[in-house]
């Protein structure tokens, strides 16, 4: 099993909670059972049960989207398959989940391109800076999902981790909240802003000047409030339910990264699935790209409406096409870096994305 760390491994409560789970609930194999209990649907495979752990809390996107996912499953199989979802925190860290499924703990994990990266480094390709345009990326993604190349090339790379990727979807942009306005590149000259654990991440805000920090989203609130960070990223929704805005003034949206969450299950207990039960779950995350953005665009106006009739001095602003332009620079310097971190394929996976993003924008006519 390979494993690409940049956070401390499992600790003795994952551990504990690993065996735990280990020994109350069923393994991948016996997760899978042959019996012929009644059920409404046309599926009529052997029963299935998995768990989902995904690294946002009840009401957010991911664990949404979740739930949805698992009534959908439920739903076409009769009531055969039945997925659990475990919301963030109740399995541990967004590190602790991805490491859960890769080992086959638990099943499905719904994470980012950053956290799970330091299980699959070649998916911190999608944290790279300005590779997508400012309008159309879920219809960019969806031709992708349907008609790209790229989307072999990363299931290969998560297969030779002991994963699968489901898909890829959008969950908004990343907006830059911090005690003060960003307007150009300058005024990020060693800001202390935390980011998802991703060395790529930190490379490529490094080369904007600011001063980096991994940290795990739990914490964040707190050291904003206590001044060890000065500013951090995720998109609205996120500064939202976690009240990030509770203690910053200032939110800048540099177009730089979408924020994409990665449904993902487990190797071995998804080839063990019939491939009716397969070709469906692949289906369900294809078929929800374009609604959940629709989803997370309105939920995303929503809390921001939210933060500002809470918060009446809070600005938001969208940096300028000319204070864009040393960011973009800066953010090329970083390409070579994801070469040389993102291991075996890397190159040709950063192409095929470059390409197929290409591909999609003339295809969509953006």
């Amino acid at each position: 099993m390979k494993k690409y760390e940049y956070f401390t491994g499992i600790t003795f409560v994952l551990c504990g909670m690993a065996c735990l789970l280990l020994l109350t609930a069923c393994s991948s194999e016996q997760a899978i059972d042959s019996s012929e209990p009644a059920g409404t649907g046309n599926y009529t495979g052997p029963t299935i049960s998995a768990r989902l752990a995904s690294e946002e809390i009840e009401g957010d996107f991911m664990t949404v989207w979740a739930h949805r996912f698992a009534d959908h499953m439920q739903e076409w199989s009769g009531g055969r398959i039945d997925i659990q979802v475990f919301p963030y925190g109740s399995l541990g860290t967004a590190g602790d989940i991805n490491e859960l499924a890769q080992m086959g703990v638990i099943e499905f994990v719904f994470s980012d391109y950053a956290w799970i990266s330091s299980f699959v480094p070649q998916a911190q390709v999608l944290s790279l800076n300005y590779l997508f345009p400012p309008e159309g990326v879920p219809e960019i993604l969806n031709w992708i999902a349907r008609n790209g190349t790229f989307p072999a090339l990363l299931e290969e790379a998560f297969r030779h981790n002991d994963l699968v990727p489901l898909g890829v979807l959008y969950e908004g942009w990343q907006w830059v909240s911090a005690n003060h306005p960003i307007h150009t590149i300058e005024d990020m000259e060693r800001l202390r802003l935390r980011l998802m654990s991703s060395r790529l991440l930190v490379e490529t805000y490094r080369a904007y000047g600011a001063s980096p920090t991994p940290m795990a989203y739990g914490e964040v609130y707190s050291s904003l409030q206590m001044g060890m960070i000065d500013a951090q990223v995720n998109p609205l929704f996120a500064a939202y339910s976690m009240k990030f805005f509770e203690v910053q003034d200032h939110f800048t949206q540099l177009y730089s990264e979408p924020f994409l969450g990665i449904p993902t299950v487990n190797q071995r207990f998804f080839d063990q699935l019939p491939p009716e039960v397969q070709q469906e779950m692949r289906r369900f995350w294809q078929d929800a790209i374009l609604p959940a953005a629709t989803w997370i665009d309105a939920r995303n106006q929503n809390d921001r409406e939210k933060m500002l009739a809470e918060r009446p001095q809070i600005e938001f602003h969208d940096i300028s096409q000319d204070a864009m332009v040393p960011f973009r620079e800066k953010a090329a310097t970083v390409h070579p870096a994801f070469v040389r971190m993102g291991g075996e394929g890397a190159e040709d996976i950063l192409t095929a994305l470059q390409q197929d993003i290409a591909n999609a924008i003339k295809a969509l006519e953006l």
